[in-house]
């Protein structure tokens, strides 16, 4: 499986395999396996409904290294069950202040990534790291995120993880399972839309709901291929 994702050279390549209650389902980067991946299993329950493997109106059931996750249509969009990942105020690293070249509001971390809290959204899209010192922060990856500007949206943000073979995902799902608790707690808002300000952009709907986050995305097929 990572053989085939260093060929696919894509953010995360999903592989699914039939469970007797749902799929068994795992994520690699062009050179780890990965614990959690939203756009991923997003694209993989399209692709099983798309496709007709599973019907149209089911909920798709994925048993994954971070628990069951789960998927299901809501009219044009597909809402995912994944877990909250809140992150804790942190000391922050050298190499990671040194690598962003910027003056934080907040930094702070969970088990997987550190999240860099920025005042403006324009400093946040303007960012040009330093890929090779931010490669050296252990950690899976950087989320950083600012207030958003336009009205359409409650915040934005972007994803660096290098150490992880990917200098920068376009979208990124489970950088939200952080990203939804913090901007809750600051806009005491339970449902909020972030935007991912990567060169491709996406949009990512947030709703709290307990110790869990639904993630809502929408997904289109642009390639079917065999492998041989």
């Amino acid at each position: 499986m990572q053989d085939v994702a260093r060929e696919m050279n894509l953010s995360e390549t999903a592989f699914a395999l039939p469970h007797e209650e749902g799929y068994d389902l795992r994520w690699f980067t062009p050179t780890s396996e990965v614990d959690l991946c939203g756009h991923a299993t997003l694209a993989t329950a399209h692709v099983l409904w798309e496709s007709g493997v599973l019907a149209s109106d089911a909920e798709a059931v994925f048993h994954t290294r971070s628990g069951i996750l789960r998927a299901s249509r809501a009219d044009d969009w597909i809402e995912l069950d994944f877990p909250a990942q809140p992150v804790e105020e942190s000391a922050p690293p050298k190499d990671l202040l040194d690598a962003l070249g910027v003056q934080p509001v907040f930094v702070g971390r969970n088990a997987s990534d550190f999240l860099v809290a920025l005042e403006d959204e324009k400093v946040l899209r303007t960012l040009r790291p330093n890929i090779s010192l931010l490669e050296r922060v252990d950690m899976r990856g950087v989320i950083v995120t600012a207030p958003a500007i336009s009205a359409r949206f409650d915040f934005a943000s972007r994803f660096f993880a290098p150490a992880v073979g990917v200098d920068e995902d376009p979208v990124t799902g489970s950088a939200h399972c952080a990203l939804a608790p913090y901007w809750a707690e600051r806009l005491n808002k339970r449902e909020m839309v972030g935007y991912q300000v990567s060169s491709r952009g996406g949009t990512v709907r947030t709703r709290l709901a307990g110790d869990r986050v639904i993630l809502g995305g929408q997904a289109i097929t642009v390639m079917r291929a065999e492998l041989v």
